[in-house]
């Protein structure tokens, strides 16, 4: 099933957490059928396991029959590919990364998010070797790339247009103290909300749900939404695929978070 512009997923960090169990997922399912019930609920998982190490082509495999058609995993890269001091030097941990297996996911490999440490400040010329090191395609299927960048010498209108020159997503953290570059550079947006709390059932309050819908609704129709920092210049307007992950905050309201947001961007 081939994804389009102008659709929407949202999900969660990874699916196994005890406390989900008897919150999310019903008392007594097996642990190995998690996933699958996951995959019922939402349209999409951020994969953090591939972050700290190497995972097996027969777990991808796996993972990919575990799912639904129209499901879709983004990756978090290797730690070992953005956690250096010199960028440019990270060729042979990228390579390794993209042919451990992740093609075995075939048509329901989403964006790879490359996660950098919050120390890590902007040096224009290495992070520019860094992207022209990202390949756009492994074993026939086709890679996209976005970029977490976690220290404020990024928020830099020289930044945004080099993820523009690329086609690299630069991935909106909301909802937390993360540095926020909500600039669109690439045909796809990657946001992650980090504000869910334990005192609300579903993670946000109504209102805060309604905006984030309407945020993805927004990203989508190839706008920018209201109240999200940007850096540079507007982008093309232009129908885009939307990749929206409840991440930390309260942990286990996430998973109703997603629910709430996927009921309130259908259709």
């Amino acid at each position: 099933m081939a994804h389009q512009a102008g659709e929407i997923h949202i999900g969660i960090g990874g699916w196994v957490f005890e406390p989900w169990r008897g919150t999310f997922y019903p008392d007594g399912l097996p642990q190995k059928r998690e996933l699958e019930y996951a995959g019922s609920k939402l349209n999409s998982i951020e994969i953090n396991g591939t972050y700290y190490g190497s995972q097996k082509p027969e777990s991808f495999a796996k993972w990919r029959e575990e799912t639904p058609d129209g499901f879709v995993f983004a990756l978090k890269g290797s730690r070992f590919c953005t956690n250096r001091r010199v960028l440019a030097e990270a060729g042979p941990s990228v390579e390794k990364f993209v042919t451990s297996g992740l093609a075995e996911l075939k048509h329901k490999l989403g964006p790879i998010n490359w996660q950098f440490m919050p120390t890590k400040k902007f040096d224009p010329d290495d992070f520019e070797a860094f992207l022209k090191l990202l390949p756009k395609e492994v074993d026939g299927i086709r890679l996209r790339h976005a970029v977490e960048v976690r220290h404020d010498s990024f928020r830099a209108p020289d930044f945004v247009a080099l993820l523009r020159e690329y086609g690299v997503a630069a991935i909106t953290s909301a909802d937390a103290d993360y540095t926020q570059i909500a600039d669109v550079t690439a045909p796809f947006v990657y946001a992650r909300i980090m504000g869910t709390k334990e005192a609300e059932p579903k993670g946000y309050s109504e209102a805060g749900l309604d905006r984030w819908a309407k945020a993805a609704r927004a990203w989508a129709q190839g706008g920018v939404p209201e109240g999200l920092e940007t850096v540079g210049p507007p982008a093309e307007a232009g129908k885009r695929e939307v990749f929206l992950y409840v991440i930390s905050g309260d942990k286990v309201r996430n998973p109703a978070a997603a629910m709430a947001l996927i009921d309130r961007t259908k259709g």
